[in-house]
């Protein structure tokens, strides 16, 4: 069975930091690269950060290149788990954040639309106020 699940978000100040965590199992999710996006209610979700299936390589929107940082940890061959460190929050950021599993194992391309995805998660709230 499986399973995607976000965990880490929350009501933030501006300026402050948090790491988002998505854990995937049920498969080998190793062999997977792994994405973020975000969406806010009436908007269409949003690519934020993608990281390749052994995190050799990451691309980010534009939005958040130089505050997000992806990276993932691929030593439980029974999970893979994926992290955003989300820094110098701005307003703007305030969003459900969805974690995103590829259609494809060992994909050369990192996932960059919804197209791509085979897996969502349930998302995870951050809200940016002050």
């Amino acid at each position: 069975q499986v399973q995607v699940v976000e965990s880490g978000g929350g009501l933030v100040q501006p300026g402050d930091s948090l790491r988002l965590s998505c854990a995937a199992s049920g498969r080998v999710f190793n062999l997977y690269g792994m994405a973020w996006f975000r969406q806010v209610p009436g908007n269409e979700r949003e690519f934020v950060a993608a990281i390749n299936w052994n995190g050799g390589m990451t691309n980010y929107a534009d939005a958040v290149k130089g505050r997000f940082t992806i990276s993932r940890d691929n030593k439980d061959n029974r999970k893979s788990t994926v992290y955003l460190q989300v820094s110098s929050l701005k307003s703007e950021d305030t969003a459900a954040y969805y974690c995103a599993v590829d259609r494809t194992a060992l994909n050369s391309k990192l996932i960059s639309t919804e197209a791509e995805v085979g897996f969502w998660g349930q998302g995870t709230q951050v809200t940016v106020s002050s």
